[in-house]
């Protein structure tokens, strides 16, 4: 029973992990469409710092969870 336990842990522990890493490269690509365009559009800024909020959100779920990012 405690197998099944751990066993899902990792899984979702995992799939944490691959969608905090998917959410920063999302805030990276925001960031950086904001650090090459000409016009600053407040929407864009918006839509940056939802993805850099979803990110640090993600961040501290990790931490509340222990979780260890080894690349």
């Amino acid at each position: 029973m405690f197998k099944k336990k751990q066993k899902l842990r990792k899984e979702y522990d995992q799939k944490l992990i691959e969608l905090m890493d998917t959410t920063k490269n999302d805030w990276m690509i925001q960031s950086q469409l904001i650090n090459l365009s000409f016009e600053k559009s407040d929407d864009l800024e918006a839509i940056t710092q939802l993805a850099k909020a979803k990110y640090f959100f993600l961040f501290q779920e990790a931490k509340v969870r222990k979780i260890a990012i080894i690349k």
